[in-house]
């Protein structure tokens, strides 16, 4: 009996695979015993590039009164992040459905991939506690992260 090959491994994203670029600063605090940045930060950095996108200055994707929250997220470790320095953030959307939107991440320190993630956001109303269809204003908006 033969052993199959497993499959062939997709190629890590670059930073020019992403329409939204952000950046965050790498703080001392951000790091642990290892003297790597400790996991958990990782997520905080993607929260800046999901941010950047849906709440800037003169823009949010959500319409008044609703917000996104986060149903799933699937990080993947690629390499360390060592401080001092900088983390690059790409940030794209992959899927608009009825009321949630599916974003494709990565972080990149010294131009290498050292993280990809995937989010799926769903719009809320913090009255009824349910998910809210998306409206086509943010649809439009969205849709130019694609």
């Amino acid at each position: 009996m033969t052993a199959a090959s497993p499959p062939a491994k997709a190629p890590l994203p670059t930073l020019d695979d992403f329409p939204l670029k952000a950046f965050d600063t790498i703080r001392f605090g951000d790091t642990d015993q290892q003297g790597h940045v400790n996991n958990a930060v990782f997520s905080s950095y993607l929260e800046t590039g999901r941010s950047q996108m849906l709440i800037g200055p003169g823009h949010r994707a959500a319409p008044e009164g609703l917000s996104f929250v986060i149903a799933r997220l699937v990080l993947d470790y690629r390499a360390e992040i060592t401080w001092p320095g900088t983390v690059d953030i790409g940030t794209r959307i992959s899927r608009l459905g009825r009321s949630s939107v599916d974003i494709t991440q990565g972080l990149f320190q010294d131009g290498a991939c050292v993280a990809t993630a995937d989010t799926v956001l769903v719009l809320f109303d913090p009255l009824s506690r349910r998910s809210a269809e998306l409206p086509p204003e943010s649809r439009d908006f969205l849709s130019r992260y694609m």
